[in-house]
């Protein structure tokens, strides 16, 4: 849809009105994503979500297969909100691309295709299947034939009577690919019926096919001969980037073929691959560029060997490397608008305007992804999509064209009223209107127009620069801004002014207590400006009001001397005079030492009198310095002390405090400070020329208004440490079961003098909480580089970075690693426990445990047994499904069964007690259908192997 021209025009004149805030064009919250439907669900009808803001709300339409649909078919269709509901989705007329098209005056937008299947699985037609006649040791593929079909399907084979189901090994193999059912050398016991059941993976419905016999021929067995590879995967395979790629491979032969695979380059696997199956299924999970080439298939046995070759192929579809965004643009400037999109193969670019194809001519042109639009008019306004597309998908980046046509206006960015410089300084006076296409300006000093000199240049931006300032250049400054479109202008008053300067300023001072002095600092001004005076005491501003009885400022308008009455030993300290004006601002410092020696005790009392003797007691200055001085840590460029605060009744009178010194370690001379509260135990030097780390020499002392007491022992103390430098190397990250993975790292190099290392914090996340900035942090020490993630998510990819950490801080963290987490063990419990007892042992029996497709993988299984009377459990692990265990039968054994996976052991069979017994044997299930009944020991051991054969 095409916006008139007069309308663009009042949109841009609206915009410069500050109505930009307000309109905007169509912009996706929602898109529809691709549905598959179940045929024959209950759920009569399916829903495409689409949603976009924008000002004015945005109005939608949906096409279908690139034709418009008719949303007044209310019986077929249902427009709520953005979104689209198909009634009674029928596979004959609702298959196919779905775009939604959302409207406002501003544009249009489209969005991505979101693709309808449907899902079915029809019956196998009812005609028997014949005979399949083979000799013992000759190998069979046994034709499943699957019937109409839409969706991914799953294979499994029925052998003889449900639910017996084909177990595969080394020697039976059912595939995923074709449906049909391999068997390597046919055995007499795989005499029978075979049918082959299909699922859809969509709709879960199952269908059965017919019966197909399995009879052995009468004229001899077959002999030995070499691998014949029956099921190999296709010579070029495409396999998109983080797909799962599973490559099939089986062979019929005698002795049963091994199976083996390897990369054609000689490359070793990554440790991500698996081997499934028993080697007939090669899996590459998550796949990437590296994980492309030629891969073998092997199948061999004691009469040869055969090899099957195919090539796995890498593509990717498009991502954005850089989308486009909103801009806005002046009339008659040139417009460059690039995006780029990564893929394999290299994606090609197609842009939209308003939801249709751009036109192109001789002012629009597209190269390598990027438009360029010149000499732009109002009537190029609207709603661009940049569309990047290979033949495996493609990604759309949408943003709004403003391009905007106005005569200058200052209410945006006005002008200064007034600049005030100092003379000899530079000055810039701006001048920034707003104007589409940009304003030529030029400047008037009263009315006279400015011109380049030596001192004077006009800036691109159209600011005045005047350097070395002098009184002539006092004034009034006018910036005129002129298009074809209008012309304004805007006023700055210059000021130049004399600047501040310090005429007497205070100097170090050494006074002894109860003196009154004067620290002087007196100006020479401006008298344009106006002057403010403030005073600094160890780099705190002062209060007057509360260290009124001893600071008082004295002087005229033009001084802002201090005056210290009766100075106290806690005056002692840098003193810094503030002189700030509207353009300027200086300060003086100086150093003022109280010295004071100790007054007479007060407060002599006798206490005790005897014959020959008097006992007195008075209150010396402070005799007890603070205790357990030390210090360290910190922020970077500080030195950190501190201390055990003196107790009141030590303190031996008011204005108590502490002396701080320190000194770098081999240096004579003392710095000294005051600290006032007697409560304080803890002072921080900060100064950027102190090196991180380095040693320092530092005793506290004690005074009160009576004089100064001792100081503390001399202890080192460390400045702050520097956060670490370097990021840990060499992490890598591996999954330990559903819930857990280790991650490990290299330390990072250290040294004494970079502190001491804490330790290391590893950060981790998952993209379904889908930013970087939802982490969690596990910490651990210093002399530890690896540490463990647990109660994580199953069959997730999590993301980690290490950084070392000390007192000062974190440092960078190292590249980001990956791992996915194992899938969830089996919920299914081994069933059907048997057990067979004597005096001596017990030997196990039970079903095998098939994992769900979500589920790991069965490795092998545990027994855990004890006796009743213990809590200590012993375990046997084994790749069968039975056991044996050498137990003296004297009392009852508590004793169950689970299954191991790469995940995680699996779900407990149902807890079996077996009771003891003496000179008698028994059995014994978690089955109900079987009884315990005693048998002859030759009977139980005959049975024990029978069952191990047929499992």
């Amino acid at each position: 849809m095409m916006l008139s021209w007069k309308r663009l025009i009042l949109l841009s004149f609206i915009g410069c009105l500050g109505g930009e805030l307000l309109l905007q064009g169509p912009v996706f919250i929602k898109e529809p994503g691709n549905s598959i439907f179940p045929v024959g669900s209950e759920d009569k009808k399916i829903t495409f979500n689409c949603e976009a803001r924008g000002n004015p709300s945005p109005h939608y339409r949906w096409q279908l297969n690139g034709s418009d649909i008719d949303l007044s078919l209310e019986y077929r269709y249902k427009l709520i909100g953005g979104n689209l509901v198909v009634i009674n989705p029928n596979r004959n007329w609702d298959i196919g691309s779905y775009q939604c098209f959302a409207t406002n005056s501003l544009g249009t937008v489209v969005s991505r295709e979101a693709k309808l299947q449907f899902a079915y699985l029809e019956n196998f037609k009812t005609k028997m299947r014949s005979t399949v006649s083979v000799r013992e040791g000759q190998g069979v593929v046994l034709l499943c034939g699957p019937p109409p079909h839409s969706g991914e399907l799953s294979y499994a084979w029925i052998f003889n009577e449900y639910p017996s189901f084909v177990e595969e090994d080394s020697r039976r193999f059912v595939s995923q690919e074709t449906g049909h059912l391999y068997i390597a050398k046919v055995e007499p016991s795989d005499v029978g019926n075979y049918t082959c059941v299909v699922t859809s993976m969509v709709t879960n419905a199952r269908v059965l096919g017919s019966p197909t016999p399995l009879v052995l021929r009468s004229d001899g067995v077959m002999g030995e001969y070499e691998p014949k590879i029956e099921v190999q995967f296709p010579e070029t395979l495409p396999a998109a980037k983080g797909s799962t790629v599973k490559l099939e491979c089986f062979a019929l032969g005698n002795p049963v073929p091994q199976i083996n695979w390897r990369r054609s380059d000689g490359l070793p696997f990554s440790s991500k691959i698996k081997l499934r199956k028993f080697n007939g299924i090669l899996e590459i999970p998550n796949f990437q560029q590296e994980d492309s080439g030629s891969y073998e298939c092997i199948a061999e046995n004691s009469r040869g060997k055969n090899v099957a070759r195919g090539r796995l192929t890498y593509y990717a579809k498009p991502h954005w490397v850089q989308t486009i965004k909103d801009i806005e643009i002046a009339v008659e400037d040139n417009l460059y608008w690039e995006c780029r999109a990564s893929g394999k193969p290299k994606p090609s670019y197609r842009w939209l305007k308003n939801g249709e194809a751009l036109v192109l001519e001789e002012r629009i042109q597209i190269e390598n992804g990027a438009l360029t639009i010149s000499n732009l008019n109002v009537t190029d306004s609207g709603m661009f999509q940049c569309i990047a597309e290979n033949k495996h998908g493609l990604v759309y980046s949408s943003a709004e064209l403003k391009v905007v046509a106005s005569a200058p206006d200052f209410s945006r960015n006005p002008m200064k009223k007034l600049v005030q410089v100092q003379a000899g300084s530079l000055v810039i006076l701006e001048c920034k209107p707003r104007a589409s296409p940009s304003a030529f300006s030029f400047w008037k000093k009263g009315d006279r127009i400015v011109q380049k000199s030596e001192r004077i240049s006009f800036l691109k931006d159209s600011g005045l620069k005047i350097t070395n300032v002098t009184k002539a250049d006092v004034g009034s400054y006018t910036c005129i801004a002129e298009n074809q479109f209008g012309k304004a202008n805007g006023t700055t008053r210059l000021v130049v002014t004399e600047p501040t300067r310090i005429t007497l300023a205070p100097s170090n001072m050494d006074v002894s207590v109860g003196e009154s002095v004067i620290l002087p600092c007196q100006v020479q001004h401006d008298p344009l400006l106006d002057i403010m005076f403030t005073w600094y005491f160890n780099g705190a501003l002062t209060d007057f009001k509360k260290e009124g009885s001893h600071f008082e400022k004295v002087g005229g308008s033009s001084s802002g001397d201090l005056m210290i009455r009766n100075i106290q030993l806690k005056h002692s300290g840098k003193y810094v005079c503030m002189v700030q004006t509207g353009v300027d601002r200086v300060s003086s410092a100086a150093d003022l030492i109280v010295r004071g020696s100790p007054g007479p005790p007060a407060n002599v009392k006798v206490v005790e009198i005897t014959d020959t003797t008097a006992q007195l007691s008075w209150k010396e200055v402070p005799e007890v310095p603070p205790s357990e001085v030390s210090g360290g840590g910190g922020s970077r460029s500080e030195l950190v002390i501190t201390w055990d605060p003196v107790p009141e009744e030590l303190q031996n009178g008011e204005g108590f405090g502490y002396v701080v010194a320190f000194r770098p370690y081999g240096l004579t001379n003392w710095i000294q400070t005051v600290v006032t509260s007697p409560d304080t135990s803890r002072y921080v030097f900060r100064n950027e020329s102190i090196v991180p780390f380095s040693r320092y020499e530092v005793k506290v002392g004690v005074y009160n208004n009576k004089g100064e007491g001792p100081f503390s022992p001399v202890t080192a103390v460390f400045s702050a440490e520097e956060e670490p430098a370097v990021a840990p190397s060499q992490v890598s990250a591996d999954s330990l079961s559903s819930s857990e993975i280790e991650v490990s790292w290299n330390a990072i190099p250290w040294k004494l003098s970079n502190g001491h290392l804490l330790g290391y914090e590893v950060r981790f996340w998952n993209n379904s909480g889908g930013e970087e900035e939802s982490s969690s942090k596990v910490k651990v020490s210093g002399n530890e580089t690896s540490a463990r993630l647990r109660d994580l998510k199953s069959n997730l990819a999590y993301y980690m970075a290490v950084r070392a950490y000390n007192s000062a801080g974190a440092g960078p963290f190292s590249a980001t690693v990956n791992a996915t987490t194992k899938k969830t063990p089996p919920s299914q419990p081994p069933g059907n426990v048997v057990w067979n007892a004597t005096d001596n042992k017990v030997l196990l029996n039970w079903e095998r445990v098939k994992a769900m497709e979500n589920e790991s993988e069965v490795t092998g299984y545990k027994v855990f047994y004890r006796t009743s009377s213990q809590h200590n459990v012993q375990v046997l692990s084994t790749n069968k499904t039975s056991a044996e265990l050498l137990l003296p039968i004297k009392e009852d054994y508590i004793i169950e069964v689970k299954a191991t996976t790469d995940g995680g052991d699996g779900t407990s069979s149902e807890q079996i007690r077996i009771p003891g017994i003496t000179n008698m044997d028994a059995r014994g299930s978690t089955s109900a259908i079987l009884n315990v009944h005693p048998v002859s020991n030759s009977i139980i051991i005959v049975l024990f192997f029978i069952v191990n054969a047929l499992w």
